[in-house]
């Protein structure tokens, strides 16, 4: 922690920054929050990361577009490795917070309108987040690079190949990628979306699908979501719905795996690659079932 005071105090940004408190739960990069003067601010820290396709000049695109939608907070200043963002206070979403009635439509609100109009605002080019590509490249690196896991592939290949057919064709949208509850925010009026190192054009189903996934949405839930952001029966879209699902929960799989190997942040990637492949084995349990 020393390290990261010490490179905040000297950011050319800030004029007396004091009150450089760690913020808990980034498991991609450090955040902290810092004052200077009568504001406070988000620092973000991390360069980009080959294995897992972060760009942070993509970040930094979308960072900016999303504000300017206003669903994200302010990008205050940027340099390599460094993103400085308006602090909002605001409570950090659970995944029992998902999950409450009370707030999964607006949730769900957040992602439509991010997705329908995020796009209005960038004036540059942007990445695509392709899962099945994601995944696919996920593989190959812990087959490379010597994963304990890699007995577990063989199946997980076999299971990416009948997802994909079963997915069909996709629209694309410009969506967040990673929705996981801590990646929301609630001021009490107004929802917030944070975290795009993962952005990029993508199927809506996956984003859809993720927030079910990583958040333990009740298939009635999961029914409700896709009636609310598509305004149509739910049944059309069940079948490549649940494929994503699966797809989805395969990408925090195997980008946890990856963790293990490479990512030096305190954290237990062990226990969250466990995790998720319970979570995996049961989607694909329901889609087989379905």
């Amino acid at each position: 922690m020393k390290d990261v005071v010490n490179l905040v105090s000297n950011l050319s940004f800030f004029q007396n920054p004091t009150d450089i408190v760690p913020i808990n739960g980034g498991i991609t990069n450090v955040n902290v929050s810092v004052t200077d003067g009568d504001k406070k601010y988000v620092v973000r820290i991390g360069n980009d990361i080959p294995e897992h396709g972060v760009m942070r000049w993509n970040e930094l695109a979308l960072s900016k577009a999303a504000e300017s939608l206003g669903v994200s907070p302010a990008v205050i200043h940027f340099e390599p490795g460094i993103l400085v963002l308006e602090f909002i206070e605001a409570q950090t979403f659970k995944e029992a917070d998902v999950r409450a009635p009370k707030n999964l439509m607006r949730v769900i609100s957040l992602v439509a309108r991010t997705h329908r109009g995020i796009g209005k605002y960038l004036n540059t080019p942007i990445l695509t987040f392709w899962p099945f590509q994601v995944n696919q490249s996920y593989m190959l690196r812990l087959e490379s690079d010597g994963s304990p896991h890699i007995s577990k592939l063989a199946e997980l290949k076999r299971q990416l190949d009948l997802l994909q057919d079963a997915t069909g064709q996709v629209d694309l949208v410009i969506g967040h990628n990673d929705l996981l509850a801590a990646n929301i925010l609630d001021d009490g009026d107004h929802l917030w979306l944070i975290d795009w190192e993962y952005g990029g054009f993508n199927t809506p189903l996956f984003d859809l699908a993720g927030l079910a996934g990583n958040n333990g949405l009740s298939i009635v839930q999961e029914q409700q979501v896709l009636e609310q952001y598509f305004d149509r029966s739910w049944e059309i879209y069940w079948r490549p719905y649940q494929a994503m699902k699966c797809i989805s929960l395969m990408r925090e799989t195997l980008w946890s795996m990856i963790s293990e190997l490479y990512s030096e942040i305190d954290f237990d990637y062990a226990a969250y690659t466990s995790e998720n492949l319970n979570r995996l084995d049961a989607a694909i349990s329901d889609f087989q079932n379905a």
